[in-house]
């Protein structure tokens, strides 16, 4: 087995601690700021040394996986860099699943230590396993300043020893064991390794480009890859990042003005959001020309809204990706946006790309499954050999979403294929049809799912969340789609709710859209 002090350990594999880096060259440039306390590099490595200590005091050495249970905040960023110092494993979890799921989570993952905030203290309690627990607390000496310390449960102090950290980096290591949402069944560990950090941080620069004066906010949860995957790219580029506790799109706003942020990572429904908020100012409200991009993942993009972006000049950049292949796997160069609308864009730098239908590539236009290949692409799922395997293809990784490639070899994301409804032989995309009921003007979300039918296999129903304050019959909206869509694909059915199930991300859960039948509003047959 490689180790660290094993003299045959492959060398071109190691690179030097991203934040130390960071630290050595630039430690008075701004590293993370939440709320009114302002970390630079230099301040941010003192404390996750210090962090880092404490943590091997409590028992934590290389290999150990470490659940965290924490919310977005200085605490959750200090202890994601401490584990790199140490070699540990993080493991993630989502703060909004229930102590059952939880459990489950820590006992398949067979995690040796579980840390929480102080807002997650007593559900870590809740969750009552044997296993080891530990609390991050935030100490706030003044208003602009704070301190991280790890508390054991009972809340003694670990004492700081002497502890060798980690120098360097080994790209092939295992960093993350982070869950899948389990769309499709028992949620499972996705390994992320530094290289796939590295070189997804690599293809999104050579996409988007670099400023030494970049900014980029971070509203999506930290326990997810397109959170987490921010605060990586914050030290291998070393550029700032703004750091909200929870999403707010009039927090947001205020942010992207105040803080001169450059780029925020959002899902569809966020910005739909945000744009509401500035259009309740008033008048004809934007944002500064700072922002220099705005990219938008989560699953197909509504038109109505690209349009309504071009209109503002918000400069939208699509991107496709999932925890498998460490976040960003296509993105739209900014470029693009305008001449390709609707388009995720091209394959990163280190990705490759191919579309198969039944095991064969498909021509042009031609829809499929998505497939990927290269560094960013995970190696696996943690302890299921079984999984891994069915997973891959000749080393492709089978992302069981459906896209096609125009002639440019630009991508557009269809659905998941897990999502995709069969109606009298015909394929109908859930997100084409939500995207036209979203063109409505009285319509600010839309779902669509299938329901069973005798005749036709399946058939298209919707769910709908109007505007506040605005009233539209179902026949109304049912017309609007016959418009626009063959009849196969037109809803059998629309219910109006007054939310859609959505996750932490904010990504639509279409699985739990018949849950809501019968629950509230009107429905349409």
């Amino acid at each position: 087995m490689i180790t660290p002090n094993n003299p045959e350990r492959r060398t071109d594999s190691l690179l030097p601690d991203w934040l130390t880096r960071c630290a050595e060259n630039a430690p008075p440039r701004l590293a993370v700021q939440c709320g009114q306390v302002r970390w630079d590099f230099a301040e941010l490595n003192g404390q996750v040394g210090r962090l880092a200590r404490q943590l091997a005091m409590a028992g934590v050495s290389a290999g150990s996986r470490v659940a965290l249970l924490a919310a977005n905040g200085l605490a959750y960023v200090a202890c994601v860099h401490a584990l790199t110092r140490l070699g540990a494993v993080l493991v993630p979890l989502n703060t909004r699943l229930s102590v059952a799921e939880l459990r489950w989570q820590l006992e398949d993952v067979r995690a040796g230590l579980l840390i929480s905030d102080a807002g997650m203290a007593e559900r870590a309690r809740e969750i009552d396993t044997a296993l080891p627990r530990a609390l991050l607390q935030t100490d706030s000496p003044a208003p602009d300043r704070a301190e991280v310390t790890l508390l054991t449960h009972e809340g003694n102090p670990y004492a700081e020893g002497e502890v060798s950290l980690r120098k360097l980096i080994d790209l092939d290591a295992t960093q993350v064991i982070m869950y899948t949402s389990g769309t499709t069944g028992r949620p499972k560990g996705v390994l992320i390794t530094y290289g796939m950090q590295w070189w997804n941080a690599v293809g999104s620069v050579l996409n988007l480009g670099h400023r030494s004066d970049d900014c980029w906010l971070a509203c999506l949860p930290l326990f997810h890859i397109g959170g987490l995957s921010i605060l990586m790219r914050s030290v291998i580029y070393g550029i700032s990042v703004i750091l909200l506790e929870k999403f707010d799109e009039r927090a947001v706003n205020q942010a992207i003005r105040r803080e001169s942020v450059t780029i925020i990572s959002v899902v569809a429904v966020m910005l739909q959001r945000m744009l509401d908020a500035l259009e309740s100012e008033g008048g004809h409200a934007s944002y500064p020309a700072t922002l220099r991009c705005v990219l938008l993942g989560g699953g197909p993009a509504p038109r109505p809204l690209l349009e309504q972006c071009a209109s503002l000049r918000i400069p939208v950049a699509q991107t496709y990706g999932l925890t498998e292949s460490c976040s960003q796997a296509v993105t739209l160069a900014p470029a693009d946006a305008l001449r390709k609308p609707g388009s995720a864009g091209r394959p990163l730098l280190p990705v490759q790309l191919q579309i198969l239908h039944e095991g064969r590539p498909v021509r042009v236009g031609e829809p499929g499954t998505i497939y990927l290949k290269g560094p960013t692409i995970t190696p696996g799922y943690a302890d299921r050999p079984a999984e891994t395997a069915e997973a891959f293809q000749d080393g492709w990784f089978c992302t069981g979403d459906l896209g096609y490639l125009d002639a440019d070899g630009y991508l557009y994301v269809l659905d998941r294929r897990s999502d995709l409804i069969i109606s009298g032989g015909e394929n109908v995309y859930p997100a084409e049809v939500e995207s036209v009921l979203l063109a409505h003007p009285a319509v600010a979300e839309a779902g669509v799912c299938a329901q069973d039918d005798p005749r036709w296999g399946q058939v298209p129903i919707a769910f709908v969340k109007l505007h506040p304050g605005q009233h539209v019959a179902s026949t109304i909206l049912l017309e609007h789609a016959r418009q626009h869509l063959a009849g196969y694909k037109v809803p059998r059915s629309i219910t109006f709710v007054e939310e859609l199930p959505r996750n932490s991300a904010g990504k639509l859960l279409r699985r739990e859209l018949p849950g809501l039948i019968g629950k509230a509003g009107e429905k349409s047959m």
